[in-house]
């Protein structure tokens, strides 16, 4: 049973950036979540870690995210330095480290579109994949809603598609939640990542944001290659997600260089 949260008791002030620190603003961000039986995630994460099970209709269900954005005016967070633009989607599980008791999120990896690919990849040996992206949306200003949405990716290991759209009657509903804050609290503020290093290694990095200002978004279609291989979801599941949030851009401080843990 998830408990009953409040931002107020999650939202910290901003740790101040060193060293290779980095901002950035994500564009078109938008998370599309999933409730699966918690058996799926058997084998993908480590002892250290447990599936922070939403209880369902009396099932205990596990949650994983697809998160598409673009990376824009990405750039050093404490020097001058030139800024990028690069489309990136995120594969997260929500588990909680035993350890700490933190809730966190199990990167199964990431897709980027960009020749910086090769700094996380091969230099941190972070689960990064190519992929060529592109993103057709159509934002309107003066109802503050997506009329288009749409992303697609080619990429031998993740390819994806999803489309969506924003009508207005859309409503923010969180089954097995106490209430929907407690729901945004659980999907969209996780500040801490594990994965599996391409070199087998437990890494981790964290990141800081202020409150997402996220709505909810009618999905029409999705197709997640990465999803129906893992035998996370299948594709006759991935119209039906448990949830779909976006918002137009928000703004990250992503603390480099991620660490190696034992």
């Amino acid at each position: 049973m998830q408990q009953l949260r409040r931002f107020e008791d999650y939202l910290q002030e901003r740790p101040e950036p060193t060293g290779i620190d980095v901002i950035c603003g994500l564009k078109h961000f938008s998370i599309i979540t999933y409730a699966v039986p918690v058996e799926r995630f058997a084998g993908m994460i480590p002892d250290r870690f447990a599936i922070d099970i939403v209880s369902i209709n009396g099932e205990n269900k596990g949650l994983i995210s697809v998160v598409p954005f673009i990376d824009v005016d990405f750039t050093s967070a404490v020097y001058p330095f030139p800024k990028f633009t690069m489309p990136q989607t995120n594969y997260r599980i929500y588990i909680i480290d035993k350890q700490t008791g933190e809730r966190c999120v199990w990167f199964l990896g990431t897709t980027l579109d960009s020749w910086t690919l090769a700094v996380p990849r091969y230099v941190w040996q972070l689960p990064w994949h190519s992929a060529k992206v592109s993103f057709d949306c159509h934002f309107d200003d003066a109802t503050e809603l997506y009329t288009k949405y749409v992303m697609n990716a080619q990429s031998d290991w993740a390819a994806a598609s999803v489309s969506l759209q924003q009508t207005g009657e859309e409503v923010l509903s969180f089954a097995g939640f106490p209430n929907v804050e407690s729901a945004l609290i659980y999907i969209t503020h996780p500040l801490a990542g594990f994965y599996h290093r391409r070199d087998g290694k437990l890494g981790t990095y964290r990141v800081w944001h202020k409150r997402l200002e996220v709505k909810p978004a009618t999905l029409i279609s999705a197709n997640f290659k990465l999803l129906s291989d893992f035998g996370i979801v299948p594709n006759s599941e991935q119209n039906k997600p448990y949830s779909v949030l976006v918002e137009p851009l928000n703004e990250f401080t992503i603390y480099l260089p991620p660490k190696v843990l034992d």
